[in-house]
């Protein structure tokens, strides 16, 4: 089976990310999953950032993977 992945897109292109998601998490509840985890933390920690996240999400089974982004079209 390939894995499902999600990106967290950003403005800022270098803050783009993308993580695997767990087999145990539907797609159509990833989404909401996620951002309700983003959200907990920006409330809990004012000055929070990608390593905050990424340990919250990797909590629950998720991981990030190393991409390249290319060129604009």
């Amino acid at each position: 089976m390939s894995d499902k992945l999600m990106i967290l897109p950003s403005k800022q292109s270098e803050k783009i990310r993308l993580i695997k998601i767990p087999d145990d998490y539907e797609e159509h509840e990833v989404y909401r999953f996620a951002t309700g985890l983003i959200a907990g933390i920006e409330e809990q920690i004012p000055d929070y950032d990608w390593d905050d996240i990424i340990e919250a999400l990797e909590e629950h089974g998720f991981a990030e993977v190393e991409f390249i982004l290319g060129p604009e079209i």
